[in-house]
């Protein structure tokens, strides 16, 4: 039996590699002899830079930036020479992780860092940009991405704003920089939110990024502000209301306004640059997983998108996960002829996470494949 191995990380515990690594130690137990495919997966989000370098021998190259809060770091971005590809992963330099739960507050929050990586991407020769957006500790709507890049937003004085989320409500004036080419560019993330409104980034996320209850309506205001004026500014009325303009606080609708990025959904995008259907081609099985599974998993979850491509070989979908939510039925119709929870027994959740590899080794050792 040819075996797939093809898993998402687990959050907290383990990466993608590491994942299909366990998974795979666990079959091996049962058949030394058999043929196994190890192949970790990312959907836009946490763990997309270390699975494309992985898959397509990116060089790592390291860049000054700034974290959410302007203070000086060195973030990586990878880059293939032959291609001229560059992939930037927005949470290395904006990311949430970066900041101690007291610092979190996406009114003071930019992506200024993650605009000063793309710029040196470009420095660098890349000729095709792929952005991987989430996890941010912003909402500044990209304001900071373009600010890194050249772009001055000015208040009704014709003073220029700092690139914060606070800042969205005040902006007045928006003035391009003298060059504004830049490289086609692949948006990946893993949501279909607006930018605004009921389930709008500050709605949806501001929470999690700190922002009390006055903070998130005062940034959904900005918002709102700020789309009507980079619309109205560069003539791409109802960007704001784009499918994944809501993503990253917001970056998804800066990313498709200041650089005319295409939106794709990530998963699709990591599968394709992977080339994950010639893989697929080869495999009687594939075995998938993620932390959770639940009803979102769904919604352009990487399970689900592992499933619609194996549909198309009539190929069998069996998933492990920490936690299992979802029904049967969802499970059904996620497309998976099966789920199983690696953990056998409640214990505090620490416990579990330090038990992620052996809980996944022994799963796979003892789950029916047939």
């Amino acid at each position: 039996m040819r075996i797939l191995i093809a898993a998402d990380s687990f959050k907290d515990a383990l990466p993608a590699q590491e994942v299909c690594r366990a998974i795979a130690a666990g079959l091996r137990r049962r058949s030394p002899a058999m043929h196994l495919i190890e192949f970790p997966l990312a959907d836009g989000g946490e763990g997309t830079f270390e699975v494309l370098s992985h898959h397509l021998g990116l060089e790592k190259k390291e860049a000054e930036a700034v974290d959410p809060l302007f203070r000086s770091l060195r973030a990586p971005f990878g880059y293939g020479a032959a291609e001229g590809v560059a992939l930037v992963e927005m949470a290395k330099a904006s990311g949430l992780p970066l900041l101690r739960p007291d610092e979190r507050d996406p009114l003071k929050t930019t992506t200024f860092g993650t605009g000063m990586l793309l710029s040196d991407a470009v420095a660098a020769g890349a000729r095709r940009i792929v952005l991987a957006i989430g996890g941010s500790a912003t909402n500044d709507a990209g304001m900071g991405m373009a600010a890194a890049l050249g772009w001055q937003f000015l208040d009704k004085a014709g003073n220029g704003l700092s690139p914060v989320g606070a800042s969205l409500e005040a902006v007045d004036r928006i003035v391009p920089p003298e060059n504004g080419a830049f490289p086609p560019t692949d948006l990946i993330c893993d949501v279909d939110n607006p930018l605004f409104g009921s389930r709008g980034a500050a709605h949806v996320y501001g929470r999690q990024k700190g922002a009390d209850d006055n903070a998130v309506e005062r940034l959904d205001r900005g918002l709102r502000h700020f789309s009507a004026k980079v619309e109205q500014a560069l003539g791409k009325p109802g960007l704001s209301e784009t499918p994944g303009a809501g993503a990253a606080g917001g970056l998804g609708f800066g990313a498709m306004a200041f650089l005319n990025a295409g939106l794709q959904r990530g998963i699709e995008l990591v599968m394709d640059l992977t080339r994950f259907d010639e893989a697929l081609a080869a495999a009687d099985l594939i075995i998938t997983g993620e932390g959770m599974i639940d009803g979102q998993t769904l919604h352009g979850k990487l399970i689900h998108g592992v499933c619609r491509r194996a549909a198309r070989r009539q190929t069998p979908v069996i998933a492990l996960c920490g936690r299992l939510e979802a029904t049967p039925e969802q499970i059904r119709s996620i497309g998976l002829k099966a789920a199983y929870s690696i953990n056998d027994a409640p214990a505090p959740l620490p416990e579990l996470l330090a038990r992620t590899a052996a809980n996944l080794e022994r799963t796979a050792a003892a789950i029916p494949l047939k």
